[in-house]
């Protein structure tokens, strides 16, 4: 893991890098976008592949009905626009005319959950990860820093089927070197612990790194899972950090309704059933601000995971207590 976690990069720059690179390898790559690609970093695959570049305008069912005829024609199409617009406008036609199907698209979508900031609640994709993946066929993935984002598309060009990969606006801690090796569908437990687990997605790892940091300066060590793949689910990870810990704690930017808390919820009932707490956006959309006052303001933070960790090991003791 990076120690320098001074240095922080925007998922969505780092993609941009990344698809330049992987264009310069694939010439079966062409990306579209929806009149985004400055804000999205698509940009820069424009500039140096102009020929492979569509600009499908603020016209998203047709962005999403392309990238479908591109796949049909044997490219690798790279579908980005702001994960609100991405998951929600064109909801048909990546249902019936990409997962359906089970299409080759990529769809990259930027500018997810909160962080998204001043833009407030019209812009602010809460529910995304929960519609693409109650799609079959829909590869999920959320990416937690630039060196996992540049990793996770590579993984996603080679993987074959349909693909969302969730980034978002703002630059956020660099966690990870360059020996990191990305696995799709397999967690990376990112710290050892026995007292409790938390399993965090996207920019809520480093907030997790942040608070198992706090709790072990108070004797209590924690288990820290990066839960970069929604879908599949590394349930065989889950499973084991239950056993370990007998308590589980998930945080994510994004609605507690569907997405990665519900994911680990349906583990656990079916599996191993442990006291969970579910860090998340408690059923409401966003609302402007600064990205952090308003992760302070939904309970996304470092502290508020220490005392989720808190409640989740009252509630196994209160456990162990009844079984006796």
């Amino acid at each position: 893991m990076n120690t320098k976690q001074q240095e922080k990069v925007a998922t969505r720059n780092a993609y941009g890098r990344a698809l330049v690179e992987l264009g310069r390898r694939f010439p079966e790559i062409v990306v579209l976008d929806a009149d985004l690609s400055k804000s999205t970093k698509t940009h820069e695959f424009a500039r140096a592949f102009p020929d492979r570049f569509f600009n499908m305008g603020i016209a998203e069912q047709n962005l999403m009905g392309t990238a479908a005829g591109f796949a049909l024609a044997g490219k690798i199409p790279f579908a980005s626009t702001f994960a609100v617009f991405a998951t929600g406008r064109p909801f048909d036609q990546v249902r019936n005319t990409i997962a359906y199907p089970g299409l080759n698209v990529k769809i990259v979508a930027t500018h997810a959950g909160i962080t998204v900031g001043e833009d407030g609640a019209s812009h602010q994709a809460v529910e995304d990860i929960a519609l693409m993946r109650a799609l079959p066929n829909m590869t999920v993935i959320v990416p937690a820093d630039a060196t996992e984002t540049a990793r996770a598309v590579a993984a996603a060009a080679a993987h074959q089927g349909p693909v969302y990969m969730r980034l978002g606006r703002p630059a956020v801690p660099v966690l990870f070197g360059e020996d990191y090796e990305f696995r799709l569908g397999a967690a990376a437990v990112l710290r050892e612990g026995s007292d409790a687990a938390i399993c965090a997605t996207g920019v809520m790892v480093a907030e997790a790194l942040k608070a198992a940091e706090q709790l072990a300066a108070q004797g209590i060590e924690v288990a820290v899972a990066n839960i970069h793949t929604i879908k599949p689910l590394d349930v065989e990870t889950i499973v084991h950090l239950a056993r370990k810990t007998g308590a589980l704690v998930t945080a994510e930017e994004h609605t507690i309704y569907g997405g990665l808390g519900s994911a680990v919820a349906e583990v656990l009932g079916e599996h191993y059933p442990v006291p969970l707490v579910r860090v998340g956006i408690k059923d409401r959309f966003g609302e402007s601000g600064a990205p952090a006052q308003l992760m302070e303001a939904f309970g996304l933070t470092a502290s508020h995971i220490v005392r989720a960790v808190e409640v989740v090991r009252r509630r196994r003791a209160e456990w162990a207590g009844r079984c006796r």
